[in-house]
Formats: C-alpha cells, sequence, structure tokens
C-alpha cells in the first residue's frame, strides 16, 4: 500500500481543513503527501458536491444521511466528499456508511468494515444473499442487474427506516445522470434522466445524489490519487447492459472529438423549455393564441445563447456550504 493509505487510517485524528476543505493541515506530512494537482481535484469536486448540496436543498439541518458504499471508486469519494463537507456545512447531520454484502462469490467482506473502522465513521454491514435469488429467477447468459438493482434497493430502504436515515446518499455521478437521459430517449421513447434529489415510491425515503455535477473522469482520477481498496463490480458474473455501454461510448466518443460537449448536455438538464418540446400535459398547446406571452420567444430564426455548463454557476450558494 502506498503512504496515502496511511494517512486515510489516521484520518480520524485529524480532522482540521483548511478553508477551502483540501487537506488536513495538523500533520505536515498530509499536505505534502497530497500533490498540488490532487488537491485542487478535490476542491473541484468539493465545489461540485457543495453547489449541488445547496441547489437541491439535499441535506438539512438534524439529518441522518446513509451513505451507500459499494466499494467502487464512486461511493468511496462520495463518503469521503461528505465527511469533508460536514466539518465545514452551515447544519449539523450525521452520516452512516452502509454495505450490502450480497453473497457474490469472492467478495471481500472484511475490506469495507476494515476501511470505516479507520476512518472512525459510523457504519452498518448487511449481509443478505440476494445472489442465489439472482441466479436462481435470471436464466444463465441473461443480465442480472434489473432484480439485482430492485431486491438492493428494498433492502436499503428497509435498513435506512430501521436506522432513522432521513436521506439515502447515492454515488451518482454527471454522466450517469446523462446516459440515463439518453437510454431512455433512445429505447424507451421518453425524456428523463437520473434526478439529484428522489423521492421514493412510497413516499417513505428522500435518495440525494450530492455527485450530480462531478465528472466521472474527476472521480476516476481523484480515486487513483486516494488509493482505495477497491472492490470489483463485476463479482456476479454479469456483464454491463450493453445498451449503457453503448451510450457510453458515445458520451466518450464526443468528449473526445467536441470537447464541451458532455458539459453542454448536462447543463440541459437544468434549462428545460417545455413550451418547446411536444408534450401536452406539461404546456397547453390547444390553448395557444395570438398576443400570449412566451418564456423564451420565437427562436425558429435565431441561434440561442447557450448558458454556463452545469456546475459552475451560483458561486454564492458554494460559500454558504463552506467551499470558497
Amino acid at each position: 500500500m502506498r503512504r496515502i493509505n496511511h494517512i486515510i487510517e489516521t484520518l480520524p485524528e485529524k480532522r482540521k481543513y483548511v478553508n477551502s476543505m483540501e487537506t488536513l493541515v495538523d500533520d505536515p506530512t498530509v499536505s505534502a503527501e497530497l500533490s498540488g494537482n490532487v488537491q485542487r481535484l478535490k476542491k473541484r469536486l468539493m465545489r461540485a458536491v457543495g453547489q449541488a448540496v445547496a441547489d437541491f436543498n439535499m441535506i438539512e439541518e438534524g439529518d441522518t444521511i446513509l451513505v451507500c458504499c459499494s466499494g467502487g471508486k464512486d461511493s468511496y469519494s462520495l463518503l469521503t466528499l461528505l465527511m469533508a463537507l460536514r466539518e465545514r456545512a452551515p447544519v449539523r447531520f450525521r452520516l452512516i456508511a452502509m454495505n450490502l454484502d450480497q453473497k457474490q462469490p469472492g467478495f471481500p467482506a472484511e475490506i469495507l468494515p476494515a476501511y470505516f473502522e479507520s476512518l472512525g465513521v459510523e457504519y452498518h454491514i448487511a449481509t443478505e444473499d440476494t445472489y442465489s435469488i439472482v441466479k436462481e429467477k435470471i436464466p444463465e447468459g441473461k443480465t442480472t442487474c434489473s432484480l439485482c438493482s430492485r431486491l438492493r434497493r428494498a433492502i436499503i430502504y428497509r435498513i435506512a427506516r430501521e436506522l432513522g436515515a432521513t436521506k439515502i446518499a447515492l454515488g451518482h455521478h454527471r454522466e450517469d445522470l446523462i446516459e440515463t437521459m439518453f437510454l431512455n430517449m433512445f429505447f424507451g421513447g421518453k425524456i428523463k434522466a437520473m434526478p439529484p434529489k428522489l423521492l421514493s415510491d412510497n413516499g417513505q425515503h428522500i435518495v440525494i445524489r450530492p455527485l450530480a455535477y462531478c465528472a466521472e473522469a474527476d472521480l476516476a482520477r481523484f480515486a487513483r490519487a486516494m488509493d482505495y481498496p477497491i472492490i470489483p463490480c463485476n463479482l456476479c458474473g454479469s456483464q454491463e447492459n450493453a445498451q449503457r455501454k453503448q451510450i457510453k461510448a458515445m458520451l466518450g466518443e464526443w468528449d473526445r472529438l467536441y470537447p464541451g460537449r458532455v458539459e453542454s448536455i448536462a447543463t440541459a438538464l437544468q434549462n428545460v423549455v417545455p413550451s418547446h418540446l411536444a408534450d401536452g400535459t406539461l404546456y397547453d398547446f390547444k390553448t395557444l393564441k395570438h398576443d400570449m406571452p412566451l418564456v423564451e420567444g420565437d427562436l425558429v430564426f435565431d441561434r440561442p445563447d447557450l448558458p454556463g455548463s452545469l456546475g459552475k454557476e451560483s458561486p454564492v450558494r458554494w460559500i454558504s456550504w463552506g467551499v470558497q
């Protein structure tokens, strides 16, 4: 293990952060270990998380947040960033890290408890053999992700209720939101993405996605720098959804050929104009008459000004959440 793991193991004794919430300052070896590039990267991620939290009122005074940790790069980063945010936030909230051991073959059950212990964070490990259920119900060679996800969601909701969690935090990032939108457009005939904040179907749980403004590439670089003990996501033997794989490849190609396009798509998720789509349930086209005011006006022959990128607006709200 690299030196950074020693830093992670000593985090509970080094809770004091600089104003930018970049790194710990009690021990000079900490800031020496984290390079300037990593510090700048963490600051960018913290700023994105702080803005998402403020924009969607994700965290409120007295919240108990169940942070779902799978052992992947995104959930590790989510926990790190929320712990740092808690040190500077204008409200008090409690974090409970949670992992679900689904009894997949070869799952290293000891890694996450040891990691949580090293952080000094409150945690809960749930053990449910959903792997056997999925294998019994899904024919060999078919994708198991859908059923597995439903079973996992039900367990997480139950545990959140048992632990008194008021919010459930998931590690979905900006590209997850965009990929979901294109999946629904291409294969479901619907303009629908993955919301940063969601009320469960039964109305009992609020799910938040604090990484909604964070780029996947930034999270990957951050995870490598932090040297997290990553647990593979394919222990069950299931392959990634082929359709999502195609969308991910498409976005990757766009990002390579047309820098800024992915950011523009992300911005579009917050700039929806129902009067310029074709959904009669969102805009009353039937009663449209002369001289009625339009929010956007007639842009048929005009080139519209493009707004700024998602996650680069409202600096005042960043400051209110302790991110300068």
